[in-house]
């Protein structure tokens, strides 16, 4: 079950400041600037027990003041047709302004439930002010400070009283996503999958209006499609590419076990395909990219082998991807795509038993030990696979702190080397012993 928290509102009401307070990271720009915010605004954030998205749709507003209320608009409607829950952030030193009623307007008409965080309220006297927010005909009032944190406490214990607890979904069948920019041929894939009829599908209790999970049984698969592409109709796509793509994305992402991550052969990996490869990554979910439309690529001057290794460059710092070549309106290696989406699936699902890791390990890390820090010497007594969806591993050691990034690295590298992670995110643990 997907969770997505949506931050609506003008510019400068401090939507990125609060995102940065929820993910725990200073990944956003924040400026006095209207509009200068062009990060990607996504992140995972944990509340009462409850993991969710969180977007922060002030990034990706576009052109000039002028523009701003056209383009708050549709952001505003996409995110309303997308999240599970909105906050809409207004501030409380400029007032009630008419475009934060504009958006008010457009909130009141949804069922979807609505909160409405009164930002910089940093004293009592501003408190009492936020009561003038009251006039938008919304409930849900609370004043905040996205900087100090005070009121956001009530806020999120509200919120997520609608989000679904952290489970470990063990359905019986593989969840396979068909995601990419628009244009790229999802569209294409699905119905090439599905043989142009679909109008035959189950959608399955439970899941989101947007999101349909088709059975596939051919060619000896059998797996659920989750079926985004084509719900929206096309004269509805004028948002900014990047912002529409990954917000397409985040709950076929979010509701799956495997990525197929469509590309175009002929423009290449841009920019918003590593945006939607970075959500694949944090979501732990297994991916593998499809090069598709290679049939309108001249093979004298760019080959399979050139593209592949120009392509792998462009990944880093992401390895052990798996990709494949094929044209969807051609049906070029469609059952090979699905062997590899298979063989992947089975790579998240594997599980190491303890005895054996540690065999293996050992031996390694009695030859290549953690660097001492601070004169302390790291000794690493014991290693299990934790029982999550994806494979995660806890190395349990005296000082679990020192600790650093490249030593996580080397061991990861070790166990993709001698069992088949490919395609799949590897998370390492270090406790205290």
């Amino acid at each position: 079950m997907s969770n997505i928290l949506a931050i609506v509102g003008r510019p400068n009401v401090g939507k990125s400041t609060f995102f940065n307070r929820l993910t725990q990271r200073r990944q956003a720009i924040v400026e006095e600037t209207s509009g200068v915010t062009r990060d990607r605004h996504y992140g995972k954030s944990h509340w009462n027990g409850k993991e969710f998205c969180v977007i922060d749709t002030g990034g990706y507003v576009i052109g000039s003041d002028d523009l701003f209320e056209k383009e708050i608009r549709k952001q505003v409607d996409l995110a309303i047709e997308e999240a599970d829950v909105i906050l809409f952030m207004v501030d409380v030193k400029v007032g009630l302004t008419g475009m934060d009623q504009d958006v008010a307007n457009l909130l009141r008409k949804i069922k979807k439930p609505v909160y409405i965080a009164v930002n910089k309220t940093d004293n009592f006297d501003k408190i009492a002010d936020s009561s003038e927010f009251y006039q938008m005909g919304l409930d849900n009032i609370f004043p905040i400070s996205a900087i100090s944190g005070s009121g956001t406490g009530d806020l999120l214990d509200e919120v997520a009283k609608h989000f679904s607890d952290e489970a470990e979904e063990d359905d019986e069948l593989p969840r396979f996503a068909v995601i990419g920019r628009p244009n790229v041929g999802k569209s294409s894939l699905i119905n090439a999958l599905l043989g142009n009829d679909r109008n035959i599908v189950t959608d399955i209790p439970g899941t989101t209006r947007d999101s349909i999970y088709t059975p596939y049984n051919a060619f000896g698969f059998n797996f659920l499609l989750i079926d985004t592409a084509g719900v929206r109709k096309k004269s509805k796509v004028h948002e900014d590419i990047e912002f529409y793509s990954v917000m397409r994305s985040i709950r076929a992402i979010e509701l799956s076990d495997v990525c197929l991550l469509l590309i175009d052969a002929v423009n290449g990996f841009e920019s918003q395909d590593m945006s939607i490869l970075q959500l694949v990554e944090k979501n732990r979910k297994g991916i593998v990219i499809v090069v598709n439309k290679w049939d309108l690529i001249e093979k004298e001057t760019n080959t399979h082998l050139e593209f592949k290794k120009n392509l792998e460059e462009k990944l880093a710092p992401f390895t052990d991807i798996p990709i494949i070549f094929t044209s969807v309106t051609e049906k070029q290696r469609l059952v090979k795509t699905l062997e590899l989406a298979m063989q992947v699936y089975k790579n998240k699902t594997r599980q190491i038993p303890t005895a054996e890791l540690n065999e293996f390990l050992q031996p390694i890390i009695e030859k290549t030990p953690p660097p001492a820090i601070k004169g302390k010497y790291i000794k690493i007594k014991y290693i299990t696979q934790i029982k999550k969806n994806f494979p995660a591993f806890a190395f349990f050691c005296n000082f679990p702190q020192y600790i650093r990034d490249p030593y996580k690295r080397f061991l990861e590298n070790k166990i993709r080397a001698s069992y088949n992670f490919t395609g799949i995110p590897i998370s390492i643990f270090f406790r205290k012993k």
